[in-house]
């Protein structure tokens, strides 16, 4: 093993600058659902059945889908073999580059500083739809407000928080795919059996931006750029692993269990509505055009075909709380990005310190910092500004998942050159290391040929310089701390495996030995086995 290099990956924290582990395991699950499931699906998904056609939107979503899923089975060998308060920096930086740390820690924080504005926009501008007289702004600041406050309060706070609008969601969503199933098979006031009428006419593959094959073709890429956009945010679980209780147990969890619940919705739910909206309708055509108001989403184009009455109030009231929850989670994960990074000693140290709470005040007023860009979309242009950042945000997290892909190669590396075997990690991802090659090759395509609408039918600056400036931004900041600081690529040989994980492995002893104890005082091998598990899930329960 490689002995321990410096304190920027060091796991002991000083005093004033700790987090808490204080998120139970089914909060950190249902922050998984909650970070995933926003408004990439229940609005964003229309755009990609205009553009794509019901088939090229499958395709996609089932595409990247599995892309995303190997990048969090890869993430998770990681944060379970030493977890990290650093987020994907501190992996980054590591196992990878100090540069590449700093660029990703950079740019993750940028990212949700840009997502809170997009989401806070999609809270007023959904209320618009029963107040149209009042202005976005008006609720851009008390949405603002009530997201500060929540994420200046203890973890748990925000746990509890997040779990009851993550149960919301999945309720919504559940209903959602119900509805349109039912529709789709002859349950509307017209009695119609739709079926897969629609995958046959106008049919599965719609033309884009130009005419025939091709025309297919770059509707089914449309559809990838879009559920890239839809899958924003799975990722972020990996924010909360500072603040996990028992993490190598809570991380495997939520990896396993929450994102094949994120799939399945998605999955079902796009498959759904295929069913029940032809891509060529009017009232899609109207929806998508109308960004984030409850007419933006397609399922409430669904149920306008369906004539069904009363229901569009209720979906729009449900997409309040996929919008407020999601801003909520965007203050949250850009401070504690900044903290990682002033942790490592790449952002000012202020930004590492906590209150008794374990709350790092000064990383979340600087993340609050996105409320205020919230109001740059009060204006008549809002839907304009909305795209752009909402397009901004999705080309940052597509560089996210490199990031983190990079760094689990140089990882796995490592593990082999010093010898740690495989089978020793306390959790090996689902066809690693193939699986990740795989996501690597897709989400370098998606981010290299994002901009190709900016050519077609003729060249479009303002959308050139939108879809290629996150890379420019990405580029100078690992170029500025590579030079800068002189930092170099850290060698498998070099790299350290060591630190912080007797930290966990001890804990995890302690606890064992503590309930073999407490077993060995049982009368017989049944009562020991079912006391355990009633622990156990009393442990949760708590």
């Amino acid at each position: 093993m490689a002995p321990a290099l410096n304190d920027t990956t060091a796991s002991v924290q000083s005093a004033g600058n700790d987090l808490k582990r204080a998120l139970k395991r089914r909060q950190v699950s249902m922050f998984a659902i909650a970070c995933a499931m926003g408004t990439g699906l229940i609005i964003g998904s229309g755009t990609g059945l205009l553009r794509g056609g019901p088939g090229s939107l499958l395709i996609a979503y089932i595409t990247t889908g599995t892309c995303v899923l190997f990048v969090m089975t890869a993430l998770g060998e990681m944060a379970t073999y030493i977890p990290m308060n650093k987020g994907f920096s501190g992996y980054a930086s590591r196992y990878m580059h100090p540069a590449l740390g700093f660029a990703t820690g950079w740019n993750y924080f940028f990212k949700y500083l840009i997502a809170t504005p997009v989401n806070l926009t999609a809270c007023g501008m959904i209320i618009q739809f029963w107040r149209p007289d009042l202005n976005v702004a008006i609720w851009i600041a008390t949405f603002g407000v009530l997201i500060l406050l929540v994420n200046l309060s203890h973890v748990n706070v925000f746990g509890e928080t997040e779990f009851y609008l993550s149960c919301i969601k999945v309720v919504t969503i559940v209903g959602l795919i119900l509805v349109c199933f039912i529709i789709s098979a002859g349950g509307s006031p017209s009695r119609e059996v739709i079926g897969f009428s629609y995958w046959r006419e106008p049919g599965a593959f719609a033309e884009y931006l130009l005419p025939g094959t091709l025309g297919r073709f770059l509707g089914w890429w449309a559809c990838m750029y879009q559920a890239a956009f839809g899958f924003l945010g799975t990722e972020v679980v990996a924010m909360t692993f500072g603040e996990a209780s028992n993490p190598r147990k809570t991380i495997p969890h939520a990896i396993k269990q929450t994102f094949f619940r994120i799939a399945g919705f998605y999955v079902l739910g796009v498959w759904a509505l295929t069913m029940t909206v032809p891509y060529n309708s009017p009232a899609l055509i109207g929806a998508s055009k109308q960004s984030t108001s409850a007419a933006a989403s397609p399922f409430v184009a669904a149920i306008t075909i369906a004539n069904i009455k009363v229901l569009p109030h209720i979906i729009n009231g449900s997409l309040l709380v996929f919008a407020l929850s999601a801003a909520c989670t965007d203050i949250y994960c850009a401070s504690r990005s900044i903290y990682g990074l002033a942790r490592d000693g790449q952002a000012p140290a202020i930004f590492a310190k906590t209150l008794k709470s374990g709350v790092p005040i000064y990383s979340v007023l600087a993340a609050s910092f996105g409320i205020l860009l919230g109001f740059m979309n009060a204006a008549k242009s809002a839907s304009v500004v909305f795209n752009y950042l909402v397009s901004l945000a999705t080309l940052f997290a597509l560089l996210n998942w490199i990031c983190i892909l990079l760094s689990y190669f140089n990882f796995r590396r490592g593990l082999k050159v010093q010898g740690v075997p495989i089978k020793t990690l306390p959790y090996v991802g689902y066809f690693q290391p193939y699986g990740a090659r795989f996501s690597m090759f897709i989400s370098l395509l998606v981010l290299i040929f994002a901009g190709y609408d900016a050519f077609i039918p003729y060249f479009k600056p303002d959308v050139f310089v939108l879809k290629y400036i996150s890379l420019v931004i990405f580029a100078f900041n690992f170029c500025l701390w590579r030079f800068w600081k002189g930092a170099h690529h850290v060698k498998p040989q070099e790299m350290d495996l060591t630190t912080g994980y007797y930290d966990f492995s001890v804990g995890e002893e302690a606890n064992i030995a503590d309930l073999s104890e407490k077993a060995d005082r049982l009368s017989t091998p049944e009562t020991r086995v079912k006391d355990t598990i009633g622990e156990d899930v009393q442990t949760d329960a708590k």
